[in-house]
């Protein structure tokens, strides 16, 4: 039986000043859910397995790499690894944020008769309409990451991206739990991203009844086009400026913006003394956290994402439509297309200062990488190495 996970908030409702109607529908980063730099060499595609192949091959379609390196890094050789391993070719391309590459990196996968395609994203539009092509020509979808609202994939592998929301309100709130009516900004992540959109929503969940009683004051909520951390960092130092040089507190959907925002903190001589959240647990996120600069990171494992995104192809690609239904345990509503999409959700985890060792412990970060500079006395502490 299928668990439904929360329905995105209909447009329109709750808005808050600087959150138009058009930035909560979204993406991430993760993202996606999210961004940032993270160590690679342990997980190299050279890395992967050889074998492969005789079972036909799986066309995996990435977003970007300008505002998250672990498409590149992670995903993309934890894929290969997976998908290899059960006898299958891993073509697995990046758009580079350009549409139109996407696209066409879609049809020449079509073209080529891949058994399934997973799609990461730009937009709900490109994903839709590659989705449509490869409908049409009999070739199963994964939705991988992002949920391509108003799409026609069959399935979709994420992390509760309502629940990621969540662990950042429910730190921020416990982080200002002292300070009554304590002001904060939120810097939320691309309109055009959902995943932003349910970051957002998970954030509403806990952070605006405290709004409403006035426990928190909200100074303003924006979105960043394109999860672009420069344009991140000169908005919130605008509102900032707006507010008279006042902020108490930070919402900041990933990683990226968390350390666009932290260098605007440092030259107002705040940085340490106001919460920021963030998202990824990218190297610098997690080193912005030992420093005390940030305030909590969301972790996401995306080996378990890979993993969980090969098995489902797989199936497909073996026409095993009852097993990829048993590893799709879950539902998620797309409002924009009135549809109900089985899903794998993962759960994401709360990382604070003394919770950083769960990240290196678990292979997502190197202490090599993380353990340098002026953060070397805090690993020790905590006993990274």
């Amino acid at each position: 039986m299928r668990t439904k996970t929360r329905t995105p908030a209909p447009r329109g409702r709750r808005m808050r000043p600087g959150l138009t109607a058009a930035a909560l529908a979204m993406s991430g980063l993760l993202a996606l859910t999210a961004c940032g730099s993270n160590s690679s060499s342990d997980t190299d595609s050279s890395n992967a397995p050889s074998g492969g192949g005789g079972n036909g091959t799986v066309g995996v379609i990435l977003p970007e790499t300008a505002t998250s390196a672990r498409w590149e890094s992670f995903d993309k050789p934890m894929l290969q690894t997976a998908l290899r391993a059960a006898g299958f070719d891993a073509d697995v391309q990046n758009a580079q944020g350009d549409v139109q590459k996407f696209s066409t990196l879609a049809d020449g996968m079509i073209a080529k008769g891949v058994k399934v395609l997973l799609i990461a994203s730009i937009n709900s539009e490109v994903g839709g309409a590659v989705a449509a092509k490869a409908k049409k020509a009999g070739i199963p979808t994964i939705d991988y990451d992002r949920l391509n609202l108003g799409g026609s994939s069959d399935y979709y592998v994420s992390f509760d991206n309502v629940k990621v929301g969540e662990l950042q309100g429910t730190a921020l709130a416990g982080a200002l739990k002292d300070k009554p009516g304590a002001e904060v900004v939120e810097i939320e992540g691309a309109p055009t991203d959902n995943n932003a959109t349910l970051f957002h929503q998970g954030q509403e969940n806990i952070l605006k009844p405290l709004y409403d009683s006035g426990a928190l004051k909200l100074v303003r909520s924006q979105a960043i086009d394109g999860w672009d951390n420069q344009k991140g960092g000169n908005t919130f130092e605008q509102i900032l400026t707006g507010n008279g040089g006042k902020v108490d507190g930070v919402v900041a959907a990933n990683d990226g913006l968390a350390g666009a925002v932290i260098t605007v903190l440092k030259k107002n001589g705040l940085n340490g003394r106001v919460p920021v959240t963030g998202q990824d647990a990218t190297t610098d996120g997690l080193k912005a956290v030992l420093r005390g600069d940030q305030f909590m990171t969301v972790f996401k494992p995306i080996r378990d994402e890979a993993e969980q995104a090969a098995k489902l192809a797989v199936a497909l690609a073996k026409g095993d439509t009852a097993a990829a239904d048993a590893l799709a345990q879950g539902v998620s509503q797309d409002p924009k297309g009135k549809r109900d999409v089985k899903s794998i959700l993962l759960q994401p985890q709360t990382i604070i200062r003394a919770d950083v060792k769960k990240v290196t412990d678990a292979g997502f970060v190197k202490p090599s990488d993380l353990c340098s500079g002026d953060v070397k006395a805090a690993c020790a502490e905590l006993g990274i190495s």
